[in-house]
């Protein structure tokens, strides 16, 4: 049960960021809003979502830096307090930052792996580490720094890739990045669905990411929970492939995202189901919460194919409203 606990607060930082539906780096540095292959390629092949924020961009909207607090994963967190100690400023020298989640398995929970972009000094963070007698482990050359002991199954590890590049997470997972670093394992590269969609999703937004199944499946029950109410919906919820998202952000934030569904029949059958709970959670919020009442308003479902497109613009006098009652804050 804490693993599934532990999961649904990860689909909910990353979805209430993205979605806004639910309102509730050696690799060089990539251009604005989209991803190098090189980068991408570091994450091993079985990972069940891959998210993309490019901070540089957004710290340029007076909302981000509250924004911010409510949408990052808890565990990049726990990096910024590294590279804090390393005498690195994340709000300065983080330009972008990529990560993914790995589904939980029988014998472990979700393990998260991720990679900052930007101008670090591994010289001299290493030995600051050295000096705060940081616990290491070395593998395949590379020194991974502890949070923690090093030994939980929640610390985060820490290590430089080069000037440009550091990269974050569970032990399990950071090494199998390190394993595709060194050829041992297979990239994310030869992931056909997921890296296919990624390159669908990638450049699209300041922020965007692509699911699998899995999450997908997670995040549109938790998202719109009223839409398992009607009897069609549930089962082609179920059934959802994948799912892409994108941010794109000015004045206020417009978020665009697809399902991708069994077939054609499935796409437009759970259009007319969100479009009913859209409406049931519109008149549960409209005297109670407004500003959101008001985002549900401009939410669009159509579909095509065999996706379903969903288009969620909120203005920047919403999305302030919403930071303020904290609706996208993680509930742990």
């Amino acid at each position: 049960m804490r693993q599934q606990n532990r999961r649904f607060t990860r689909i909910r930082i990353l979805t209430a960021g993205f979605l806004l539906l639910a309102l509730t780096i050696a690799p060089q540095p990539s251009s604005a809003g989209s991803l190098s292959t090189a980068i991408i390629g570091m994450f091993p092949k079985n990972v069940g979502e891959f998210t993309y924020a490019d901070l540089k961009s957004a710290r340029k909207f007076p909302w981000f830096p509250q924004l911010r607090e409510q949408l990052l994963p808890s565990r990049f967190r726990d990096f910024e307090k590294f590279l804090a100690s390393a005498g690195v400023d994340p709000n300065t020298q983080v330009d972008e930052i990529a990560w993914a989640g790995i589904s939980a398995t029988k014998t472990s929970g979700e393990e998260v792996v991720g990679v900052a972009l930007g101008s670090f000094d591994p010289s001299s963070s290493e030995d600051r580490f050295k000096q705060q007698k940081l616990p290491m482990i070395e593998v395949h050359g590379y020194h991974l720094y502890a949070f923690g002991s090093g030994a939980g199954a929640n610390d985060i590890l820490f290590t430089f890739i080069d000037s440009n590049t550091a990269a974050f997470g569970h032990r399990p997972a950071l090494e199998q990045l390190i394993d595709v670093r060194t050829g041992v394992s297979e990239s994310l590269l030869s992931n056909d669905l997921i890296f296919g969609l990624i390159g669908e999703a990638n450049g699209n937004g300041i922020i965007w990411g692509v699911l699998d199944k899995t999450y997908a499946h997670l995040a549109m029950t938790q998202l719109l929970p009223e839409a398992s109410q009607f009897a069609q919906a549930s089962p082609i919820i179920n059934r959802i492939r994948a799912m892409t998202i994108s941010v794109d952000a000015g004045s206020g934030i417009d978020a665009h995202f697809q399902a991708v569904c069994n077939s054609p029949d499935d796409a437009n059958l759970l259009s007319a189901g969100m479009q009913g709970a859209l409406m049931m959670r519109r008149y549960q919020e409209a005297q109670d919460h407004p500003d959101l009442a008001g985002a549900l308003d401009q939410v669009r479902v159509a579909p095509a194919g065999d996706r379903l497109k969903i288009e969620a613009p909120v203005t920047q006098d919403q999305l302030l409203s919403l930071i303020k009652t904290r609706a996208f804050a993680s509930p742990m």
